[in-house]
């Protein structure tokens, strides 16, 4: 009887003192949820030939369409930066067509790799967009410009011109090292006909080294690009 009452009082204790713990290690984990961020947030290089941001990119979309019951088509993305977190929180600025038309947005994903964990953290219209049109760029009604007008450096056109100048100055360069694009500082515009001309200030790196490069970079109606 004595043996009884003692292994009873052993069990109560044993499990009260489990269930101790577990509540103090949920107690951690929720703290741990609400801190979630602890770094600095850094660029992605290389984002654009990045197989992993593309899927970020275009699993935020997706998404995005599943909770809004949109119909956004994802077309690229444009800029991503990452933090990290209890895994990797990734802030990609991407663009999407809307109705016919290109729009930009901003999203935020949270990954955990270990857990095969990934989740939609914000989805929202940029403040900054579109692309280009003629108007904006003091286009008249018989196809003539008038000269170069400043646009926004963040414009998809833009930076899709600087992308392509920093390609043409790698291939140019004799350098192992690659050239990244860290910004585009300064950006102006016109057309000519049926060609766009973008006069560019890009900020670069080559390995620790930056340097500023001023090019000026055709895009013909095809969509091709030149540097000049």
């Amino acid at each position: 009887m004595v043996m009884n009452r003692f292994s009873a009082i052993f069990l109560s204790i044993f499990v009260l003192g489990w269930a101790y713990f577990f509540y103090l290690g949920h107690c951690r984990q929720l703290n741990l949820q609400k801190v979630m961020i602890t770094g600095d947030s850094n660029d992605c290089m290389g984002f654009q030939n990045s197989v992993e941001i593309e899927s970020l990119a275009r699993f935020a979309v997706q998404e995005h369409n599943k909770r809004q019951n949109a119909l956004l088509e994802f077309v690229r993305a444009l800029k991503a930066k990452e933090q990290v977190v209890a895994g990797k929180l990734y802030y990609l600025t991407l663009e999407a067509i809307d109705g016919g038309h290109k729009k930009m947005y901003e999203a935020k994903v949270w990954v955990k790799p270990w857990m095969n964990f990934k989740q939609l953290e914000e989805f929202k219209h940029a403040e900054s967009d579109l692309s280009l049109t003629p108007s904006d760029l003091g286009v008249t009604q018989d196809g003539h410009g008038s000269g170069w007008r400043a646009v926004p450096t963040k414009d998809p056109e833009v930076q899709d011109a600087a992308n392509h100048a920093v390609k043409f100055i790698q291939q140019r360069s004799n350098s192992l090292s690659p050239y990244e694009l860290m910004q585009i500082l300064k950006a102006k515009a016109k057309l000519i006909k049926d060609y766009a001309k973008f006069d560019l200030l890009l900020k670069v790196r080559r390995g620790i080294k930056e340097e500023n490069f001023g090019v000026e970079v055709t895009k013909d109606k095809e969509g091709k690009f030149y540097l000049n």
